[in-house]
């Protein structure tokens, strides 16, 4: 039976162009007897799980990831544990305001040197624009004036920015084109260091799910914005909240008003999450399709602009791996050894996967009755 099963996840490998033990730099190297026999069982997680224990090695993860993600082996391997999956996302509402914050806690609070020793300059957590940028600075600071130049941001503009993170795009647009922002995140640690590094700029950073920006005693009685932003939050809403979602930004946006959402995209509507992701890296979140967005917005908004460059993810994310492995001594005292390799296969299979094109990244213009004589796109 040992033999059968090593025999079926090695054809499986194969089949991906994934030789076992092999001399390829996209080669697993297999390290313990039960790997086959884990993997067969646990699946995806499994395998991300036998990573971090050690079960197995290769020398380029990234490129490993890719070749399976492109050969659909994630599919292919299947188990219980993902119906089980299925069954709690279907049933559960794991978006729901009680669960919040939960994703900053567990993922955001990590500390706020870990992230200073992997991001850019600015703080950036999410994808950067790689058009004209020779580094991870210039597209950071490229991505936060291409959203600026999409909103056609004025002076004394006010702008609300759902998922501020680290304040990267407040402190940007209030610098830059003297706009007047609020900041809401669901991490203490952002909240901190992103009031810090505004300070004395015409914005302020609060902890705050999205939901309770409807309630007048948080923002005041009648309190609209010129523009609304979310970079990289949405994929933290879940899809059984996204009309929810949506109508909380329509009424909190002016009439003639723009909200540009940036946002991880998926090929296929589904309703889970990866399981070794949602485990131990981003809990309770949820990658959209075109079809979950387009269901979201239908009879409240008007699509001005759909803008696609999930190719720069790929970028973005191996100059995070090459800054947190650059600066490991530095952080190893605060991480463990099984830390390093969790957080080195969530960066390099996550870039694998943008690279097989597996997954997406997305800029959507939206406004609330249209662009009078049409919007102009930017790029």
């Amino acid at each position: 039976m040992k033999n059968g099963i090593e025999g079926t996840i090695r054809s499986l490998l194969l089949s991906a162009g994934v030789n076992a033990n092999g001399q390829g730099e996209a080669d697993i190297q297999v390290k313990h007897p039960d790997f086959y026999k884990r993997v067969l069982r646990e699946g995806p997680l499994g395998f991300g799980e036998a990573y971090m224990d050690g079960w197995w090695e290769v020398k380029k993860l990234d490129e490993l990831c890719c070749k399976l993600l492109s050969a659909s082996l994630d599919q292919k391997i299947k188990n219980m544990n993902y119906f089980v999956h299925y069954l709690e996302a279907v049933l559960i509402n794991t978006g729901k305001k009680s669960k919040a914050f939960e994703v900053g806690e567990k993922h955001y609070d990590l500390g706020n040197k870990l992230f200073q020793k992997m991001l850019d300059k600015r703080m950036a957590y999410s994808c950067g624009y790689w058009k004209d940028a020779k580094n991870l600075d210039e597209a950071q600071e490229a991505k936060l004036n291409l959203i600026c130049r999409k909103l056609n941001l004025k002076p004394g503009m006010k702008v609300l920015d759902i998922g501020c993170g680290w304040g990267s795009f407040c402190k940007y647009a209030a610098e830059k084109y003297d706009v007047e922002v609020l900041g809401i995140t669901v991490s203490k640690e952002q909240v901190e260091y992103a009031t810090k590094d505004c300070q004395g700029l015409n914005v302020k950073i609060r902890l705050m799910d999205y939901r309770d920006l409807g309630n007048q005693a948080v923002l005041g009685s009648g309190m609209l914005f010129d523009r609304v932003v979310s970079v990289g939050m949405f994929e933290h809403v879940v899809y059984k909240n996204y009309k929810t979602f949506m109508s909380t930004v329509y009424n909190l946006l002016k009439e003639n008003g723009l909200f540009l959402l940036h946002t991880i995209g998926a090929n296929q509507s589904v309703v889970t999450s990866d399981p070794w992701s949602n485990k131990y890296i981003f809990p309770n979140s949820h990658i959209p399709s075109i079809k979950q967005i387009g269901g979201s917005i239908e009879n409240v908004f008007v699509m001005e602009d759909w803008h696609s460059f999930g190719a720069y993810y790929d970028k973005t994310l191996m100059a995070w791996f090459e800054n947190f492995d650059r600066n490991w001594e530095v952080l190893k005292a605060d991480y463990s050894e099984r830390f390093y390799r969790m957080w080195k296969y969530y960066l390099l299979s996550a870039a694998g996967s943008f690279r097989a094109r597996n997954v997406q990244l997305w800029q959507i213009v939206l406004s609330k009755k249209g662009v009078p004589e049409g919007y102009q796109a930017v790029r």
